[in-house]
């Protein structure tokens, strides 16, 4: 944090003709779509731009930090532990944010009008590359390199709103096992596997509140078997509970006495069904964790090899399950973190109070109180003979990264 304080934006919509200290009359007059370099050079590679392009200098600078990555940083200890609670899984966490659209929603069958798409959802480099919005951006292609178990670990770019929980740059970890149950011996294995697994759960501390059904509303797919399937989802909810408990059962602050109470609810992926939330009671509130299920059987097909009839059967043989979480909104919890920018602070007065492996409670170190400021601006509204005309209207988030290059990391909130 600034040791001289913060700045709180206001901002407020005023009439065309009203006395505003800017004037914005698009965003395409924002992007500066006239002086733009017609190249854009990200991780040390040049792409040439177009009228996608909508990433700032001020989120290509944050590409290099991978503070998942970073010695004693929280997120690199959170990291540590959650890779620890899946020892037989590959950990893939240095992969290159660059992706294709394809990749990052095709892939994973979002439709074409998904609003996650859109400039002013996503970060582009150009229409044919933009920054991942997920680590499941990877997802096909990990399948694809046949990799059973993996975890993967990356930093992932979303444009949004200036407040203490969000921030345009953070970090995703997406679990994933496939499953060979083509045999009545690959069948036992998992069973005991299973079974092993609910014992060891049985016996600690935590208390599992699980009343979730598969049903007309939260269904198995039709390509899988509903045993082989009930299966794969028994060895998700095993395997997920055991991490959580790893996590929460000694957070910041000392042991844990009380049992962890662990929730399942029913919940919506376009990637897998059926699909489940899970929440955590902490301090007295239950909080969302993760979000996971079964994989959909088309992502695997997309991912398999050889001719088309040949990938069909080969995948109906296949089930896999997969997770995903976020990495800030855990370790804000265990560490005490107030604000997700912190996380992104090089002041010493941060950095120096953690050590790898250890959770341990945040101390803040400002004393200065946030600073309001009032800010003034209008947006054009096209005019009647202008309506026809494809435009490109001007979105509360190109503000937003109007800030962000300007006061960087002191503006603690933005409102209209």
């Amino acid at each position: 944090m600034p040791s001289r304080g913060q700045i709180l934006l206001r901002v407020s919509a005023v009439p065309r003709q009203a006395n505003g200290l800017y004037r914005w009359q698009s965003k395409a007059a924002f992007r500066n779509v006239s002086t733009r370099a017609s190249n854009i050079v990200v991780e040390g590679k040049t792409f040439p731009t177009d009228s996608h392009t909508n990433v700032t200098q001020t989120i290509i600078d944050k590409i290099p930090r991978r503070l998942h990555l970073t010695p004693s940083h929280p997120l690199n200890t959170l990291r540590s532990r959650i890779e620890s609670s899946f020892p037989s899984f590959t950990a893939i966490n240095s992969l290159s944010p660059l992706v294709t659209p394809k990749q990052n929603f095709d892939d994973l069958g979002f439709p074409p009008d998904h609003p996650g798409r859109s400039l002013t959802d996503s970060y582009y480099i150009n229409k044919d590359m933009m920054l991942r919005t997920h680590t499941s951006a990877h997802e096909v292609q990990v399948f694809r390199d046949q990799v059973e178990r993996w975890l993967l670990i990356a930093d992932v770019y979303r444009r949004d709103e200036i407040d203490s929980s969000h921030y345009p740059v953070f970090h995703q970890v997406e679990g994933a096992r496939t499953f060979d149950l083509t045999t009545s011996e690959k069948i036992k294995e998992l069973e005991a596997e299973n079974g092993a697994m609910e014992a060891k759960l049985t016996s600690s501390n935590i208390i599992i509140e699980d009343e979730t059904v598969v049903g007309a509303d939260n269904p198995y797919q039709a390509e899988h078997d509903p045993y082989q399937a009930s299966l794969v989802l028994a060895n998700l909810k095993h395997n997920l509970n055991s991490l959580i408990l790893n996590l929460f059962s000694t957070p910041a602050g000392g042991e844990k006495s009380e049992p962890l109470r662990v929730r399942w609810i029913p919940a919506y992926f376009p990637w897998t069904g059926p699909s489940y939330e899970v929440e955590v009671l902490f301090q007295g509130k239950w909080l969302e964790i993760l979000g996971c299920g079964v994989v959909q059987n088309h992502t695997l097909v997309r991912s398999d090899r050889g001719p088309a009839l040949i990938r069909a059967a080969d995948v109906n043989n296949r089930l896999a399950w997969a997770f995903g979480l976020g990495l800030e909104r855990i370790a804000m919890v265990l560490y005490n973190i107030p604000d997700i920018r912190l996380f992104w602070s090089t002041d010493p007065r941060f950095l120096s109070q953690f050590t790898d492996g250890k959770v341990t409670t945040f101390k803040p170190y400002s004393k200065y109180p946030p600073c309001y400021k009032d800010i003034s601006l209008w947006v054009d509204v096209p005019s009647s003979d202008e309506a026809s005309k494809p435009a490109q209207s001007f979105h509360e988030n190109d503000f937003c990264d109007i800030v962000r290059d300007t006061a960087g990391d002191l503006v603690e909130d933005v409102k209209k």
